[in-house]
């Protein structure tokens, strides 16, 4: 039998522990508190962003934890469980993008964002950049102009603990950057993180340390994810850029508890793919025929699909796809228009209790990414085929593609089992051990101590 790394959540109290354990050791004093940002995972809805669709991702129970203390000066000092007892240093003050090199360009680039693009530095004006992204807002609501006293962010000594698997695509990188946000919003005083609205500024602080300081392509699904899911709940995001952050997402119904379910999270340890150009070709094959069909995006043509009866939809999307010359075109259109779809679909499935049609989205998602997107690899199909014939509901592969993770929809007590099995013939075939997590939708970001 082969062996299967299986990876439990910690608990609240064990990690913040870890973090403030860890900080102790590091920097001879307690922090100032501890909090933490989960990972996420796309339930449906795979590479509809860029063509301004529908995703729903979900928080998971696996977390980053990050006990924090501020700084009078503008060092930061940061250290985690993974960096082998070397603390890393740098300082706000000068500090350009992509100045700081390896893992602390996260923590640190999200102090830099709120500094330099969130009008919480030194030298900012009073009103900061109280614009229309709102990163001005003070603790009270109110811009920077009327508020009492300006809100700085300086320094801070940091040490991380997390249960995220690295690697697999579940957004462990987003986890480090939103707990480090929340933390630094709590410590300095900036009242960002009590309000969805303020939320939605911290997601932008978060993605700019990874565009910027990091430089890691990022749009801002993770960090929404991390920020803004609820326990219970799937977060419905519509990509479409008319609409403002507060009315591109909404909370779903998605209580796997309640239904005796839960979701196998496996991750293959298929080598990845993505920089050889095969995002960026479907990308670039995307924009060009929405423009060959008249339209600004390819969301335009999937709500006028969706608009249709169930049963006219099939016909109508193979008028459209007709209309373009090259069989590649035809297929990627006809994924994203269907996948749009389908997350609509998907989300009515779940209010109903309806688990059946729910897996069946979720297979026919996996065989759109597979036959018309051509974004999975062997590993990945293989773990959706035992996985389907091993009694899921449902399962697909989830992120990018051309490696990653899978996830199953499952009764409750049996993703063990069906991972267990996906490694078995993962064995047979000679390929890398899996590693695999059971999770439900959960928290986000929040002060634990």
């Amino acid at each position: 039998m082969a062996q299967i790394e299986f990876i439990d959540a910690l608990s609240l109290e064990e990690g913040a522990r870890e973090a403030a354990e860890l900080f102790e050791a590091a920097f001879g004093s307690k922090p100032a508190g501890v909090w933490d940002a989960p990972g996420r995972v796309n339930v449906i809805g795979e590479h509809t962003d860029y063509n301004e669709g529908l995703c729903l991702p979900i928080a998971l129970p696996h977390r980053t934890f990050i006990a924090l203390s501020p700084r009078e000066d503008t060092k930061v000092r940061v250290i985690s469980t993974l960096s082998g007892g070397v603390v890393a240093e740098a300082d706000l003050a000068g500090l350009e993008p992509g100045g700081v090199e390896g893992w602390a360009a996260y923590p640190v680039g999200v102090a830099w964002a709120m500094r330099e693009r969130g009008g919480f530095g030194e030298s900012a004006d009073a009103d900061g950049a109280s614009g229309t992204d709102g990163a001005g807002v003070g603790a009270d609501g109110a811009d920077g102009a009327d508020s009492a006293e300006k809100k700085v962010v300086r320094g801070f000594d940091a040490a991380f603990s997390s249960c995220v698997p690295l690697g697999g695509g579940l957004s462990s990188s987003a986890a480090m950057t939103c707990s480090t946000a929340l933390a630094l919003d709590d410590v300095y005083g900036l009242g960002l993180g009590d309000t969805d609205e303020g939320r939605v500024t911290l997601v932008r602080m978060a993605v700019a340390s990874e565009n910027e300081m990091a430089g890691a392509a990022t749009g801002g699904l993770d960090q929404s994810a991390s920020l803004r899911c609820q326990a219970g709940k799937a977060l419905l995001l519509d990509c479409n850029p008319d609409l403002s952050a507060l009315d591109s997402v909404s909370q779903q119904d998605f209580d796997l508890d309640s239904l005796g379910l839960e979701l196998l999270v496996l991750d293959t340890q298929a080598p990845h793919s993505l920089n050889d150009g095969q995002y960026a070709a479907r990308r670039r094959v995307c924009e060009e025929s929405a423009e060959a069909l008249g339209v600004r995006s390819l969301r335009v043509l999937a709500d006028r699909v969706n608009e249709l009866p169930v049963t006219e939809r099939a016909v109508a999307v193979d008028a459209l796809v007709a209309r373009l010359e090259s069989e590649e075109a035809q297929m990627r259109v006809r994924h994203v228009i269907t996948e749009i779809g389908r997350v609509t679909e998907f989300v009515e499935a779940f209010k109903a209790r309806d688990v059946k049609r729910a897996g069946e989205l979720m297979n026919s998602s996996h065989n759109s990414l597979r036959d018309d997107y051509e974004v999975t690899v062997p590993q990945l199909d293989v773990a959706v085929d035992v996985a389907r014939a091993g009694g899921a509901y449902g399962a697909r592969m989830t992120g990018g593609g051309f490696g990653g993770s899978i996830i199953a929809l499952v009764d409750k007590g049996q993703a063990a089992i069906l991972a267990q099995k996906i490694a078995d013939e993962f064995e047979s075939r000679g390929w890398n051990a899996p590693r695999a997590l059971a999770v439900v939708a959960s928290a986000p970001a929040e002060r634990v101590r």
